[in-house]
């Protein structure tokens, strides 16, 4: 039986206690919050104990394996303590606040060896795990451009972030992981409308290292909650509605057992069948949390990696950095990647 616990139990952290709960395996040890109603409730809801300090939760209850679900602004300094004391975590995106203190965490998380895992969910989507699969079965062929769209009411919890690092994220991180690429630069733009310290309206593009184009769209503005993905590539287009965990293919009908490159020059593209595959629907924490008690266990389950979300993290940044000064930024991807300056920020050239 693993012992898990969570760290903070607001929105998000409700879920996690909610599906660790009903998890086989797996027993619920602790939760932590610091607002005594609510952890008080949940404590009485699920029998379990619950802490407002998470090192004395730790020493207590000793748990195999910890959500951590506090506002962004807190995740270095709780999962660094928790990597410190040698426990197992799965903190909720992004990884940190900065690319300096996710990189400190992957390095304690290796230095620990610790299980270090971040709640990118749409990784464990099944309508986005059946579209990698058949990416990599070559079914679209090239892929020319991907494009996000994310949008909805906003939600009076988030105080701490703008979409850009709030939702944006999620895409940046599937735009990766589907694409295998990196990206090397950014443009963005963005506006504050009713967030009071943030962005909550924003659109980019991401120009990745294979030549595939991203595009966002995201916002906090739109009266009802679109969650939806297209990649478009020289046999057609997919197109994954996260919400309902739905795969469509349009078929591009003049690549249909022809070369692209003769037509490209000859016929182009003509509408052909519309595909909708069967998905096996489950809830995409379930799978997340299953992943990481795998890997707790020693099993290899396909978690997040700390590198991947630090990856997810740095474009962010440079969104929100392209945002603010109105110009495209290179960007050193993965590791190596650092900030500009303002100062040193130059526009570049891409109307070739």
């Amino acid at each position: 039986m693993t012992r898990v616990a969570v760290i903070g139990v607001g929105l998000m952290g409700r879920n996690h206690v909610r599906v660790y709960s009903e998890m086989p395996d797996v027993e619920l040890v602790a939760i932590v919050d610091q607002d005594q109603s609510t952890a008080e409730l949940l404590s009485n809801l699920y029998h379990v104990p619950y802490h407002a300090d998470f090192h004395e939760m730790v020493e207590k209850e000793r748990p195999d394996a910890i959500s951590v679900a506090v506002p962004t602004e807190f995740h270095y300094d709780v999962v660094r303590d928790l990597l410190e004391m040698r426990c197992n975590v799965l903190v909720e995106k992004p990884i940190a606040a900065t690319p300096e203190q996710a990189r400190e965490l992957i390095a304690l998380a290796k230095q620990n060896n610790c299980v270090f895992t971040v709640g990118h969910i749409e990784r464990f989507n099944p309508a986005v795990m059946d579209l990698k699969r058949r990416l990599e079965n070559g079914e679209l062929g090239r892929v020319f451009q991907v494009h996000a769209r994310r949008v909805g009411p906003f939600p009076s919890r988030i105080q701490d972030v703008g979409v850009i690092k709030d939702l944006a994220i999620h895409d940046l991180d599937i735009m990766h992981y589907l694409t295998g690429s990196y990206v090397d630069r950014v443009y963005a733009e963005a506006k504050s409308t009713l967030h009071s310290a943030c962005e909550d309206m924003f659109v980019g593009t991401l120009h990745f290292m294979n030549g595939v184009i991203g595009l966002l769209e995201i916002n906090w503005l739109t009266p009802t909650k679109i969650r939806e993905l297209y990649i478009t590539g020289e046999r057609g287009m997919f197109c994954v509605n996260y919400i309902t965990q739905d795969l469509f293919f349009y078929e591009n009908a003049e690549s249909a057992n022809s070369d692209w490159k003769p037509l490209s020059l000859i016929r182009g593209v003509s509408e052909g069948s519309i595909i909708k595959y069967a998905i096996k629907k489950k809830e995409p924490l379930r799978s997340e949390l299953e992943a990481f008690i795998s890997c707790v266990q020693g099993r290899d389950a396909g978690i997040v990696n700390g590198s991947d979300a630090l990856e997810a993290l740095q474009i962010a940044m440079a969104l929100v950095e392209s945002a603010t000064v109105s110009e495209t930024i290179k960007v050193r991807s993965h590791d190596n990647y650092q900030l500009p300056s303002t100062s040193s920020i130059k526009k570049l050239d891409i109307s070739n």
